[in-house]
């Protein structure tokens, strides 16, 4: 599909750390019980070594879940684990979202892109940020996670739009190293941060709440 070089921004969303925050230690408590396995976080857990692979969609939840367990988790614990892990990753930064309800109000463009496995997406498709934007990318569902370069060219397809009109926000230097490698302003997203700020680059002087500039630049490769 050929892109039209619209003179309108695209702005695209990650989701974990970004629009939610970080599970709690009592998150990983409940689903450390759940499971009967022990330091879930850690990156060396059965929970984040698999994580990929789910998140693709090369396995299914009681896959995921029998092999984050070393032991044959079934259907119905498998969806009840679901539950709980959609859970930790529920809790909403609130400044993320009055940033994103202020940029909609402006009928600024706004998509989303997040690796997260199907289950997850079922679970928070009801939610009112979700109406919020216009388009959702998920991992599952692509067969395709970030940071692969592919996943961001399927995007700028699917949007139809050059790379310097999108500006992404993402906590991962390694997606946003991938999304700049193909000219996308991307812009790495810390906790502590002022969005808004942030943002305002993408914007014209007056900052996020001004006239909005039709700016190609990319950002520095900073992280």
């Amino acid at each position: 599909m050929a892109r039209d070089d619209s003179s309108r921004r695209w702005y695209l969303f990650d989701y974990g750390n970004v629009i939610s925050t970080a599970p709690t230690p009592s998150d990983w408590e409940a689903l450390t019980e759940a499971t009967g396995v022990p330091d879930l976080a850690a990156p060396t857990s059965g929970y984040w070594q698999h994580r990929h692979a789910y998140d693709s969609g090369a396995l299914l939840s009681d896959e995921y879940w029998s092999l984050v367990c070393a032991d044959r988790i079934g259907p119905v614990r498998s969806a009840w684990l679901d539950i709980l892990d959609g859970n930790q990753w529920s809790h909403l930064n609130l400044e993320t979202l009055d940033v994103l309800e202020d940029l909609d109000a402006r009928g600024e463009r706004l998509a989303l892109l997040s690796n997260m496995p199907a289950p997850m997406v079922s679970q928070l498709a009801s939610a009112p940020w979700v109406h919020l934007f216009r388009h959702r990318f998920f991992s599952s569902s692509l067969r395709l996670v970030k940071p692969s370069t592919a996943v961001f060219d399927h995007v700028l397809t699917e949007l139809a739009v050059e790379p310097g009109l999108v500006t992404f926000l993402d906590d991962s230097p390694a997606n946003i190293a991938a999304a700049r490698s193909l000219g996308i302003d991307a812009r790495l997203f810390d906790p502590v941060s002022d969005l808004s700020r942030l943002l305002a680059p993408a914007a014209s002087g007056a900052g996020l709440h001004g006239a909005q500039a039709p700016s190609t630049a990319v950002s520095s490769a900073r992280e």
